[in-house]
C-alpha cells in the first residue's frame, strides 16, 4: 500500500509559532546532521534565527522557507547566498525526513525559473550516508570544504 504524498506548500518562518521551531531544532536527532548547530535552542534563539533567515531575504530577495505538509509545520529550507554561490539548505523534523526529494524537486523548480540561479550548492555533513538521489537529480560531488570551521560534502547542480 502506498502512502498519499503530502501537499507540500512553503511560506515565510515568521509565520510559524516559534515553539514549533524550538521543538524541531531541539530534537536530538536534527541535532545530528547538523555541526554547525551550537548549544542549545530557546525562544530568544529562535527569534534570532528567525530574524537572520529574514535578513536574507531582505538582503538577496531570497532565503529560506517554512514547509509546511498539508499544512502543518515539516521543516525549513530554501536558498542562501554564499558568497557567489546559491546554497540550498534543508532540515526536516525527523517524523518528516521521507518528504526530502519531494521538497527538494519542489526547491529546484523555483531555482530553474529564476535567473539569478544558475546553479546551487549543497552542503552536506560528512555523517550524511544517503546521497544517491542527490545524485540522480544530477549534482555532483565537488569535494569536501570547510564552511564556518566545519567539514562539509559540497555537491554541485547547474540549473539553467
Amino acid at each position: 500500500m502506498t502512502r498519499p504524498r503530502a501537499a507540500l506548500t512553503f511560506t515565510r518562518l515568521p509565520d510559524i509559532a516559534p515553539e514549533a521551531i524550538l521543538a524541531h531544532m531541539s530534537h536530538p536527532v536534527t541535532a545530528r546532521h547538523m555541526p554547525l548547530l551550537k548549544g542549545g535552542w530557546t525562544r530568544d534563539t529562535v527569534a534570532e534565527f528567525v530574524t537572520a533567515k529574514e535578513a536574507c531575504w531582505q538582503r538577496d530577495g531570497l532565503g529560506h522557507w517554512a514547509i509546511l505538509a498539508d499544512g502543518a509545520y515539516a521543516g525549513w529550507g530554501g536558498f542562501q547566498k554564499e558568497g557567489a554561490e546559491w546554497d540550498f539548505g534543508l532540515v526536516l523534523k525527523p517524523e518528516r525526513f521521507g518528504l526530502g526529494m519531494a521538497v527538494t524537486r519542489q526547491a529546484l523548480a523555483f531555482a530553474r525559473s529564476d535567473t539569478r540561479i544558475p546553479y546551487v550548492t549543497f552542503l552536506l555533513p560528512p555523517s550524511r550516508r544517503h546521497l544517491r538521489p542527490l545524485e540522480r537529480l544530477g549534482a555532483r560531488y565537488f569535494g569536501r570544504v570547510d564552511h564556518e570551521g566545519c567539514e562539509f560534502l559540497k555537491y554541485r547542480l547547474e540549473t539553467g
